[in-house]
C-alpha cells in the first residue's frame, strides 16, 4: 500500500470510529484477517503466516512464522527452518535478531504484487466486516435500552405515514401500527418512544419502537413518580387503548402511603405531565387488591358494582350492577369493560341483576 493510500486508509478508519463508534483497532484487525485469508487462498494454508499493518503509517507487511531447528532434523519447511537458513535470513536483514535453535522467527515475505492485489481482493470482505461491526454496535447500543423510553428527533415522514426517528445518528422507523391516534408528528420535533424490542437479523438489527405499547405508559409513571422508582409503590398491571384511555393498577405494602394520591401528585401535576405526553389520553388509577373480587370491582370504576363472582376454572368474573350503572360499567363501545379484562387477565361478564342484557368481554391479548 502506497504511503498516500495508507494515510487515506487510516483517516477513513478514524472517521468511522468517530461517526459510527466502531473501534479503529477492531477494523485494522479485520483488514489483517482479510489480507491473510486472501494470501492463503492464493498460496495455500500450509505455511504459518502473519499479517501486520503498521498503526502509525498503514504499511502492510506479511511474515512467515517458523521454528528454528538443526540441519540434521527432518523438518517441515512450511513451519520450520534450519539454523543455517535462519542465519542467512538474518544476514539479509529479513530476521531482526540472530536466531538460535528453538526460536520462533518472523521472516518478511517479499510480495509487493500480492499485497496490492490482496488489498483490492479483500475490499469486499473489509466492507462486509465493517458493516457487521456497525450492526453489532447498533444492536449492543439499543439492546441496553430495551424496554425503556428513548428520545429522538423526527427526521422525515414517508407517504405511508411511517415516522423516521433519529437517535444520535441512527434512524429507526415508527410504523403506523405503533403510532397513537392521539399523536401528531412534525419533522424536526423531539419524540419520546418506547423501545419494545431489539433483534439481530442478517442485515440491520430489527428495532421496534412504539407510542402504543403499554410499556410506554409504565415507564412514564416511573419517570414522573419517585415512589415508583424507589419501590415504595409498585405498578401491578397496565391496560391501554392508546390515544383514548388507560387503566393502571398500583400497590404499596406501606398502608400509610396514598398510592393513588402519589400518582396524581400535588394539584394533579404528576398525572397531568403523563397525560400531556400522551396528548390527552385519559388515565384511570386504581388500587390493586389481592382479592380478585375487590380488584375487579375497583377496575370497573367509575361504575359502582353490586357484586362480583369469580369462576376460576372458566377464568371469568361475573359482575352485577344496577341498571343505571350498566352502560357506565361497559363504557363507550365496551372500552371500560375491555380495559378491565386486560388489567385483570380475566373474562368479564357484566349484567344487571334482573335482566338478561349483558356484556361479556374476553381477556385482551
Amino acid at each position: 500500500m502506497k504511503s498516500k493510500d495508507a494515510k487515506i486508509f487510516l483517516e477513513a478508519l478514524d472517521e468511522l470510529e468517530r461517526e459510527k463508534g466502531i473501534s479503529k483497532e477492531n477494523l485494522l484487525l479485520t483488514v489483517e484477517q482479510a489480507i491473510l485469508a486472501a494470501y492463503k487462498k492464493n498460496y495455500g494454508d500450509e505455511e504459518n503466516v502473519e499479517v501486520e499493518i503498521n498503526r502509525e503509517n498503514g504499511d502492510v507487511k506479511l511474515y512467515e512464522v517458523k521454528t528454528v531447528v538443526t540441519e540434521e532434523d527432518l523438518y517441515d519447511a512450511a513451519i520450520e527452518i534450519s539454523l543455517e537458513d535462519a542465519i542467512d535470513e538474518y544476514r539479509n536483514n529479513r530476521i531482526q535478531r540472530k536466531p538460535k535453535i528453538g526460536d520462533e522467527v518472523r521472516i518478511e515475505i517479499n510480495c509487493e504484487e500480492f499485497r496490492r492485489n490482496a488489498i483490492q481482493n479483500g475490499k469486499q470482505i473489509v466492507i462486509q466486516k465493517v458493516r457487521e461491526a456497525e450492526r453489532q454496535y447498533i444492536y449492543d447500543r439499543f439492546k441496553d435500552k430495551e424496554n425503556d423510553i428513548i428520545n429522538g428527533i423526527i427526521r422525515r415522514i414517508d407517504d405511508k405515514k411511517n415516522i423516521f426517528v433519529e437517535f444520535d445518528g441512527i434512524e429507526a422507523i415508527l410504523p403506523t401500527t405503533e403510532q397513537s391516534p392521539a399523536d401528531t408528528y412534525r419533522v424536526g420535533e423531539r419524540l419520546k418512544v418506547y423501545l419494545a424490542e431489539v433483534e439481530k437479523t442478517n442485515k440491520f438489527p430489527r428495532i421496534v419502537i412504539s407510542r402504543k405499547h403499554e410499556g410506554l405508559l409504565r415507564k412514564l409513571f416511573e419517570l414522573e413518580i419517585p415512589e415508583i422508582t424507589s419501590g415504595l409503590i409498585e405498578i401491578k398491571a397496565v391496560a391501554r387503548e392508546a390515544g383514548s384511555r388507560a387503566k393502571v393498577a398500583v400497590y404499596s405494602a406501606d398502608p400509610n402511603i396514598d398510592t393513588v394520591g402519589a400518582c396524581i401528585g400535588q394539584k394533579g401535576l404528576r398525572i397531568k405531565n403523563i397525560v400531556n405526553e400522551l396528548n390527552g389520553e385519559k388515565i384511570d388509577i386504581v388500587v390493586w387488591k389481592e382479592s380478585v373480587e375487590e380488584f375487579v370491582s375497583a377496575v370497573l370504576s367509575p361504575a359502582k358494582v353490586k357484586s362480583v363472582e369469580v369462576f376460576e376454572e372458566e377464568n371469568t368474573a361475573r359482575v352485577i350492577v344496577d341498571s343505571s350503572q350498566l352502560s357506565l360499567a361497559i363504557g363507550k363501545n365496551g372500552q371500560n369493560a375491555r380495559l378491565a379484562a386486560k388489567l385483570t387477565g380475566m373474562r368479564v361478564d357484566i349484567k344487571t341483576e334482573n335482566s338478561s342484557n349483558n356484556e361479556e368481554v374476553e381477556q385482551g391479548e
